[in-house]
């Protein structure tokens, strides 16, 4: 019932704002009908993973060449990134072929394509390629974070600033154990899941909202604690 209502608020949401991100760090990307499946109200509305927003800005405010987004997904962040960082290259990694073409078609829609590569799995000693310029990494790999951040078996990884969803859903010892392995080498700043209720109001028709709809406009389907860590190195390669 809950994913039903959802549905119906993110499509008239979609008709006001005609698909266009209306706030937050990606404001103005359009997304393609091929990414609004499922819930997808939180990412009109902008308040999609809305804790990150104020670590976002400020990595978009820094010159990198190159962004590392290793579980790209529909190509949300990959497409955001390029949209609002025209000096940097992105690289996108997905397993699933049909999140790849998903990835293609945003970057297409939004005009950044010949800045967005998209391929398939990313492996650790690939990080290497990358180190001899300002990187970052956004991350988001449904656990396997654990693996693939291992700056012992890729050292590349020391100079290369990170942004990682840790799923302590799925292992709730999965944060301490990927930033002890950072602690010397980066500022670690852990970043917990927040609830932000989105006022969609303006936006779907005056009157009335109930609390649990705007609610729902913002649920992102957790179904347990998946944090984040953001991660500066101390000692860039740039």
């Amino acid at each position: 019932m809950a994913q039903v209502k959802g549905m119906e608020l993110s499509k008239k949401l979609a008709l006001t704002c005609n698909d266009t991100v209306m706030k937050g760090p990606f404001k103005g990307l359009q997304l393609t009908k091929a990414a609004m499946t499922k819930l997808y109200g939180y990412y009109l509305s902008g308040s999609y993973e809305n804790e990150l927003h104020p670590y976002l800005e400020d990595f978009i405010s820094q010159p990198y060449q190159i962004i590392l987004n290793i579980g790209s997904s529909l190509g949300y962040y990959a497409a955001g990134l390029a949209m609002r960082m025209p000096q940097a290259v992105v690289h996108a990694f997905d397993i699933d072929p049909k999140e790849q073409d998903r990835c293609r078609g945003m970057a297409a829609q939004n005009n950044v394509a010949d800045r967005v590569i998209v391929s398939g799995l990313f492996r650790g000693e690939d990080f290497v390629q990358y180190a001899a310029q300002k990187t970052l990494i956004v991350m988001d790999i449904e656990g396997g974070e654990v693996a693939l951040l291992d700056p012992v078996a890729y050292p590349a990884l020391t100079s290369m600033d990170i942004i990682v969803e840790l799923h302590d859903v799925l292992e709730p010892d999965i944060s301490e154990k990927v930033m002890e392995r950072f602690k010397t080498s980066h500022d670690i700043k852990f970043v917990p899941n927040t609830v932000n209720l989105f006022d969609f109001t303006p936006y779907v028709g005056k009157g009335y909202v109930d609390p649990f709809e705007s609610l729902l406009m913002n649920w992102e389907n957790r179904t347990g604690p998946t944090p984040w860590a953001v991660m500066t190195a101390r000692n860039p390669s740039i």
